[in-house]
């Protein structure tokens, strides 16, 4: 989070990606930088221990919220 807000302030586009497990811990560092409103992406946690298969849906599932935040935006 702190990556992708940093990037925004010096003008280049980002987008953070939080695991479903660490959104409330993004969004305090969302509020901490004072962009409280900042709009990131959530993957299905865990990622380390899932198979390739589970991956490729995750990635897919969060590819689409991706896309809905970049149009958006």
């Amino acid at each position: 989070m702190h990556d992708a807000i940093s990037s925004e302030r010096v003008g280049t586009p980002a987008l953070g990606v939080m695991t479903s497990k660490f959104v409330d811990a993004a969004e305090l560092m969302a509020r901490v930088l004072g962009m409280p409103d900042y709009k990131f992406a959530i993957i299905e946690h865990p990622v380390s221990s899932a198979t390739d298969a589970e991956l490729e849906a995750r990635a897919r599932v969060t590819l689409e919220a991706i896309e809905e935040l970049v149009i958006v935006s």
